[in-house]
């Protein structure tokens, strides 16, 4: 999913080095887990004549995507569902094994660039944060959940260190009137942050990746997303995913890790795995991240955090199975 700021490049990032890891081959099939603007679904298609099938949650997504599937007309299925889904969505497809899938994760650019849509503190609009659309929203978030809920949720999802002072402040102003707008959120939590505005990064960006994390489950949506790619891939297919924040890459490192030869290090957001395995089911191509490189950097600064890891499955069974997830 490309994501970016208004200022910023709507170039996928990492995609070279994506690309190079799928290693997308003709007759081939691929998954493009987040869609988005399309952007790693139109580079495979053009790396070789498959097949793609790219799912997103977000409808708006699945809906400006007319153009591209027809383009590619045989070769383009956009499904509108969540990529923790997606064993499920490709068997009902009729798809049983691919050869690759893509995971860019967080949230898009298209979603950022559109206040209304209320991802990003930077520009006014409502307090929603919604992939979907539906259910509860941030706002539904800040003005319902009590104090210590809502700290725990800035300082778990935000890794922010201030988060009772936040949901304090939070809670104070949400007592004179419902909180409804981004820019006032971010106001409230610039305003409180000990050390002012005097920082590296604005002082509400925590606590929005907090918020916007709880209300859409990203998470677990990863978790579940990592076991459905381990029920998909066919032998020697290839798993790469672009991550943005230390929570995310994380769970990735960890979970590849538990399912290779690597070893686990104890995720606090998955199961044990069974590490004494004889028959992993994937094979890390990489030990460690692959980073963007300088001149990417230059050119779409956002691209600073992003973070590639790859495996490839192996023939072992997986530990799972469709009905499973």
């Amino acid at each position: 999913m490309t994501k970016a700021s208004p200022a910023f490049s709507h170039d996928p990032v990492l995609i070279d080095e994506v690309i190079g890891a799928l290693r997308p081959r003709d007759g081939g099939a691929y998954i493009d887990g987040t869609f988005g603007a399309g952007g790693y679904t139109r580079a495979i298609l053009e790396a070789a004549d498959c097949r793609v099938w790219a799912v997103d949650r977000d409808p708006s997504a699945v809906s400006s995507a007319a153009a591209l599937v027809d383009e590619y007309a045989g070769r383009l299925t956009v499904i509108e569902g969540r990529f923790g889904d997606m064993a499920r969505i490709l068997a009902e497809s009729g798809v049983a094994v691919v050869d690759g899938i893509a995971l860019d994760l967080g949230v898009s650019s298209m979603q950022l660039d559109d206040a209304k849509r209320g991802f990003s503190f930077r520009n006014d609009g409502p307090l929603d944060m919604r992939q979907e659309q539906y259910g509860r929203s941030a706002a539904d978030v800040v003005n319902e959940i009590e104090e210590s809920v809502l700290a725990d949720i800035i300082y778990q999802y935000g890794e922010e260190r201030q988060a009772r002072r936040i949901a304090r402040a939070i809670v104070a102003a949400r007592a004179e009137g419902p909180l409804t707008r981004t820019m006032e959120l971010a106001e409230i939590v610039r305003n409180t942050y000990r050390g002012g505005r005097n920082t590296k990064t604005d002082p509400a960006t925590k606590t929005f990746q907090a918020i916007r994390i709880h209300v859409n489950d990203e998470l677990g949506e990863l978790e579940r997303g990592l076991e459905a790619a381990e029920i998909l891939l066919a032998p020697g297919g290839r798993l790469a995913i672009v991550s943005f924040h230390s929570l995310e890459d994380r769970i990735v490192k960890e979970f590849l890790r538990a399912h290779s030869n690597g070893q686990p290090a104890g995720s606090r957001h998955l199961p044990a795995a069974d590490t004494n395995t004889a028959d992993p089911v994937f094979r890390l191509i990489k030990f460690g991240a692959i980073k963007p490189s300088h001149e990417e950097e230059k050119r779409n600064p956002r691209s600073r955090s992003a973070r590639l890891r790859v495996a490839e499955r192996t023939d072992a069974p997986a530990t799972k199975s469709v009905g499973g997830l």
